[in-house]
């Protein structure tokens, strides 16, 4: 079944957050008997850095393009539209094509569930952080995914990159303080919206027009990989979505490296937005 109207419009939280004092996303603060090993610059994590959001966008802007292009003409990032087009089908007395839409969702649910209760059992290992695992995980199903043949269900594909979007989605939450999506553009546009209001009202404050820029830089990482992705898939067809695992892979590059250098006595601290990690 091919759904063309499957646009997701979540949303992240409308307000950025700075981090409270003694709040645990300031990697600059230590653990007891580790003082100076670790510190990150600026007090953030690696896993919050910039840099590592924009190289998530650009991944999941192939993975929508992929699903958009290949896999039923559905993005499969976020979840609002298979949500309407349940609806949709219930309203029309389509009842199983209404109900196949839990399965998406339900692997959404899933997603969030797993990325929430996984964090804390696998810092125990004492290697990486859940961020690394997850990075790590998504580059390797992603390659997996590159093998499914194009006559295969889609359904497969769809659910496939459902899970790991949100598992994605909710692992990365703020860039160096500021909450940022990084499967979707619908909060991207509303906060540049947001912050040119705010620069009318102070147009002594520099700080506005930097964070409307971030969020601007967001939605051109998410259309270049989305871009790139739609050119490539005439020529590699499903295999396509290995593009996917370049960015992934150097953002798991950037992370493992963190986990086991710079940042390895700072194991144990959450990243800003996740309190229970």
């Amino acid at each position: 079944m091919e759904h063309r109207t499957n646009m997701e419009i979540e949303e992240a939280p409308a307000q950025a957050a700075k981090p409270a004092a003694g709040a645990v996303c300031n990697s600059s603060q230590t653990a007891p008997g580790e003082a100076g090993r670790g510190a990150a610059p600026n007090g953030y994590l690696i896993c919050e850095h910039r840099g590592i959001f924009i190289l998530l966008m650009i991944g999941a802007g192939m993975m929508g393009a992929y699903t958009f292009n290949l896999r039923g003409g559905v993005f499969s990032n976020a979840q609002t539209a298979n949500v309407v087009m349940m609806a949709v089908a219930f309203g029309r007395g389509e009842w199983e094509s209404g109900l196949y839409f839990l399965l998406p969702i339900s692997a959404y649910i899933a997603g969030a569930f797993v990325s929430e209760f996984f964090p804390n059992r696998v810092k125990k290992l004492g290697l990486f952080r859940w961020d690394t695992y997850l990075v790590g995980f998504e580059a390797l199903v992603l390659f997996g995914v590159g093998f499914v043949p194009l006559n295969v269900t889609d359904h497969l594909v769809q659910v496939t990159i459902n899970f790991i979007c949100s598992m994605q989605y909710n692992t990365f939450r703020q860039a160096e303080g500021v909450p940022m999506a990084t499967t979707f553009c619908t909060n991207h546009v509303r906060q540049i919206g947001i912050c040119l209001a705010h620069f009318v009202r102070h147009r002594d404050d520099p700080a506005i027009l930097r964070r409307a820029g971030f969020h601007l830089v967001m939605i051109a990482a998410f259309l270049f990989g989305a871009a790139v992705l739609t050119v490539c898939c005439g020529y590699l067809w499903e295999r396509a979505i290995w593009l996917a695992i370049v960015p992934l892979g150097i953002v798991f590059l950037l992370l493992a490296h963190a986990d086991i250098f710079r940042e390895h006595g700072l194991l144990w601290r959450a990243p800003a937005g996740h309190s229970g990690h």
